[in-house]
């Protein structure tokens, strides 16, 4: 019974921190449990591999000078499996009946491959939303001269394999190239649009924009299957990162670190609250307060010279070689106790449904703004245009919470290229409590603003 087979699922990989934990976690989810996971890297120079290990894979193989026909082959070379799946590191099964979906089609013995259906993501381009959606119907096909094929998402035998392995001399397309040579053999090749995966990127990755919206919208409109899903946050390991310097400060008798991490710890995202400390006797606080503090920062890391950024990179290292491996990193300051109520996981949700590298905290600015540079002052927006009317300015609060992915902190920086802004309208919430002022200013203010 087809039920019963081995499959052998090879999943090639490069620097696909942001996704493997969601693929992976997909692919050992599935109803049909009589497989194997074999990952094929392409020399990946971010946390990839040390998320691959926290699975039960078979055997990770490394491929230099990288060919997508290369890199299968060798996968498929230490499988087991009479099947194998081909699945880009960065595709996501779609539910638990994807390989029984690929694997039901091999009741015909004529039947060499098949491939699955590609669905985007909500924040997947109009270009690449409109493409998968062409390319990738809703109708299963029988493929007898049709030579598409498409290796993101498909499962061949693996004795036909022996008689055709794929191309390792080409740069793309091996797996149409695979197609053709079956089909000139009399096999029939399968689409089968249940067995699903989301596919951020798509296949093309090009087109013009206005007209890609256009086509999107009458897919949309002219189909309920074409609506775009997001990243299953649940399934993520957010950390909350939190830098402190010093012994502990208290206001209103409270220790300041102890608002910061109540708002951490009514997270429904954030699985693991850190608190980065140079101070043993903080550290032993945040301990007792709930959080975890698992190193004792270097002091050389609070000098007022050194950016908070190299500080968040130091501490990511630190979490990072005990094995703490964060899809998605908060990053929060103590100096903003009031932090709204729901903003942490307002600004989790912004990130991973827009497909965003960061989401800062920032509050609108309507008034003329003014810079001074090499002795002179410098307006930096309009000034008498009424305010309806102004392009809207920002005044960043990175510190009341920036949301971010870590492969941006392990170089030094907290952003990525692709921001987003969360608006902060609480008239309180910009507040930093830093100086003698602050702590009194914020003392009047402090239990009114929470309860």
């Amino acid at each position: 019974m087809l039920s019963d087979k081995k499959v052998s699922v090879i999943v090639r990989t490069k620097n696909e921190e942001r996704w493997i934990v969601s693929c992976l976690n997909a692919v050992f989810s599935q109803k049909h449990k009589n497989f194997e996971v074999i990952i094929v890297d392409n020399e990946s120079s971010d946390k990839t591999l040390e998320k691959v290990r926290q699975y039960p894979v078979k055997r990770v193989v490394t491929c230099r000078d990288y060919r997508p026909g290369k890199a299968l082959n060798m996968g498929i070379r230490e499988a087991e499996g009479e099947y194998i799946v081909s699945l880009a590191g960065h595709c996501i099964p779609v539910n638990d009946q994807w390989l029984n979906k690929l694997l039901l089609n091999f009741d015909d013995p004529k039947v060499a491959g098949v491939y699955g259906r590609q669905e985007a993501l909500d924040f997947t381009s109009d270009a690449d939303k409109r493409d998968l959606a062409l390319v990738f119907g809703l109708d299963r096909k029988v493929q007898l001269k049709d030579s598409l094929f498409h290796n993101a998402n498909s499962m061949i035998r693996r004795d036909i394999w022996h008689e055709a392995p794929f191309d390792e001399g080409i740069t793309n397309i091996e797996d149409r190239v695979w197609a053709q040579n079956i089909l000139q053999k009399g096999f029939k090749v399968i689409y089968e649009p249940e067995a699903s995966v989301y596919h951020y990127h798509g296949i093309h990755q090009n087109g013009d924009a206005e007209r890609c919206t256009n086509v999107v919208r009458v897919l949309k409109s002219l189909h309920s299957d074409y609506t775009y899903k997001s990243i299953d946050v649940d399934k993520l390991n957010i950390a909350a990162l939190i830098p402190v310097k010093g012994p502990a400060q208290y206001l209103d008798n409270k220790p300041l670190l102890s608002y910061t991490l109540k708002r951490a710890f009514e997270s429904k995202y954030i699985k693991k609250t850190i608190v980065s400390t140079d101070n043993i006797q903080l550290a032993d606080l945040a301990k007792d307060l709930g959080a975890e503090a698992p190193f004792i920062r270097d002091a050389s890391f609070s000098k007022e010279s050194v950016d908070l950024a190299k500080v968040y990179q130091y501490s990511l290292n630190k979490i990072e070689d005990l094995k703490i491996l964060p899809d998605i990193v908060v990053c929060l300051e103590i100096t903003f106790p009031f932090r709204p109520k729901g903003l942490i996981d307002d600004m989790i949700l912004q990130l991973v449904q827009d497909g965003l590298d960061s989401v800062i905290a920032a509050r609108r600015e309507n008034k003329a703004m003014w810079h001074q540079k090499e002795g002179s002052i410098q307006q930096i927006v309009e000034g008498l245009t009424p305010r309806e009317f102004k392009d809207p300015t920002f005044m960043e609060l990175k510190g009341v919470a920036c949301v971010t992915h870590p492969e941006f902190i392990r170089q030094g920086n907290l952003l990525g290229k692709k921001i987003g802004i969360y608006e902060l309208n609480d008239p309180y919430s910009h507040l930093e409590v830093r100086n003698k002022e602050d702590f009194g200013l914020a003392s009047l203010l402090i239990n009114t603003w929470w309860k």
